[in-house]
């Protein structure tokens, strides 16, 4: 019997680097509201009074940057002055400028067949029968947690929280599947005037119990602010910018990583939409029953038309020969960086909700890569 422990981890929305990925989403988001076709590499700095809005925009239409990072800050929840960082008092620097004309011509027009990648690269998917979602139990834990954080702020059931945060979730493997879970991690930015017994009690019962209780044993341990004090948090404690919560937007550690973050990109940046490509063809495979665990990595030549290659890695889990199914996937899906944006649609305003608690694993209908309506494609090559 082979056992070993695994850990995950996630962040509110109020976390500073997270504050960075959604403020470079919803501009992402403002541009394809009136030209999909614009090109969008956004890059945001947050710092204790201040937002930093730079890298690379070209389009037809006008952002209003200011107002806009001032909204998203609104929304996560910094409203209050006594925070320290507060949409109201908040320095908006805007530092865009256009697309390089070099990257630009190896790319063409969006979402033609000429199109190529917007850049060279590696892009990895990953899915498992652990979960219903297909993802790594560890991961998907730690996000429902943070999200159920946000969710006791905002609905006043938990009004002495702030809206920075963290958890992290340790799974224990068995034979490499989930066992039980061995210990929570929850660090929740609060207001000054709340002890710490009743914060670890409330966050207990109405933030862990309700999001884990099918998993909770008799070993389970919990660890909840455990430096006992956690009022100064958000941007004022710590710097946040964008893409620098890799893990967390994809497995949580499970499987490998790519080589570049999502935020702030549109999809002609093969960094995101190969991620989502690579997602949702793991999760097919998976769901078809070929095998219980599925990597699959895709890379790219920048201005290139084609993948220069296509690994599959079942983990030794595959029904058939991982290079027979090699073969079967370019039958079925269209690696071609004009496809990846067609087949996935992929220039919609989708993005400001992929900032926050994973891109993978998600139910709601902006996340196509999340579909498996692959699986008969797949099955009759088999």
């Amino acid at each position: 019997m082979n056992s070993f422990l695994f850990t995950s981890e996630s962040v509110t929305e109020g976390h500073p680097d997270k504050v960075a990925d959604q403020i470079s989403d919803a501009v992402l988001d403002a541009v394809l509201i009136k030209d999909k076709y614009g090109r969008v590499a956004c890059e945001v700095m947050a710092g204790m009074g201040y937002i930093l809005v730079g890298g690379e925009i070209t389009t037809n239409t006008w952002v209003d940057i200011n107002n806009l990072a001032k909204k998203v800050v609104r929304d996560i929840g910094y409203d209050k002055p006594e925070y320290g960082f507060d949409y109201h008092t908040l320095a908006v620097f805007n530092a865009v400028h256009e697309q390089s004309l070099d990257i630009a011509q190896g790319v063409k027009k969006t979402g033609e067949k000429k199109q190529g990648s917007g850049d060279q690269g590696m892009m990895t998917g990953f899915a498992c029968k652990e979960t219903k979602e297909l993802m790594p139990l560890s991961i998907i834990l730690s996000h429902k947690l943070a999200k159920k954080l946000a969710e006791v702020r905002k609905n006043g059931t938990l009004p002495w929280l702030r809206p920075d945060g963290k958890t992290q979730v340790t799974i224990k493997y068995v034979d490499r599947k989930p066992k039980e879970l061995n210990s929570v991690v929850i660090a929740a930015q609060h207001d000054p005037e709340i002890k710490l017994s009743e914060i670890k009690k409330e966050i207990l019962e109405k933030v862990i119990k309700p999001v884990c209780a099918n998993y909770i044993t008799k070993n389970t341990k919990f660890y909840i602010n455990n430096t006992g004090r956690f009022v100064v948090g958000g941007p004022v404690a710590d710097a946040g910018m964008t893409g620098r919560k890799i893990i967390v937007d994809t497995y949580g550690g499970v499987g490998s990583h790519g080589g570049g973050a999502f935020s702030g990109k549109d999809p002609t940046k093969v960094d995101r939409s190969g991620a989502y490509m690579a997602r949702y063809v793991a999760k097919n495979i998976v769901a078809s029953g070929l095998c219980d665990r599925c990597e699959i990595q895709i890379a790219y030549a920048i201005g290139g038309t084609k993948p220069l290659s296509i690994n599959i890695n079942s983990f030794e889990t595959s029904k058939i020969e991982e290079e027979k199914l090699s073969k079967i996937l370019p039958k079925v899906f269209d690696f071609s960086p004009a496809g990846l944006i067609k087949n996935l649609n992929l220039l919609r305003p989708i993005y400001k909700k992929t900032a926050c608690y994973g891109h993978f694993g998600r139910t709601e209908p902006e996340f196509s890569w999340e579909k498996t309506n692959k699986v008969n494609d797949i099955l009759k090559y088999v």
